[in-house]
């Protein structure tokens, strides 16, 4: 069973910052396309920021400018900085790693709250 480890999420007062971890298997986190998504209560999972195994970045608009998504390989670990947090960024945040159709897996997430 694979698994990843998200971490780092917590409560924080508006235009506050955190950074989220996710840890990966060695085993198929260098050719794993990573991504970071949300869901907030009564809302659909969206994704958030995803990074391509050759370090390619994509951001929703909502955060373009706050977040920031990166990885290092060596350490099979994901990370999303967040800056400027706003109380609607106030979500579970999941980590997903996807290498075309051989695989899709999921954390199991971590809470992050934001008060105003």
């Amino acid at each position: 069973q694979v698994q990843l480890v998200e971490s780092g999420g917590g409560l924080v007062q508006a235009g506050g910052s955190l950074r989220l971890s996710c840890v990966a298997p060695r085993s198929i986190f260098s050719l794993s396309a990573m991504a970071w998504y949300r869901q907030a209560p009564g809302k659909e999972r969206e994704l958030v920021a995803a990074i391509t195994s050759g370090g390619i970045t994509n951001y929703a608009d909502s955060v373009k400018g706050r977040f920031t998504v990166s990885r290092d390989n060596a350490k099979n670990t994901l990370y999303l900085q967040m800056n400027s947090l706003k109380p609607e960024d106030t979500a579970v945040y999941y980590c997903n790693a996807r290498h075309y159709s051989a695989w899709d897996y999921w954390g199991q997430g971590t809470q992050v709250t934001v008060s105003s």
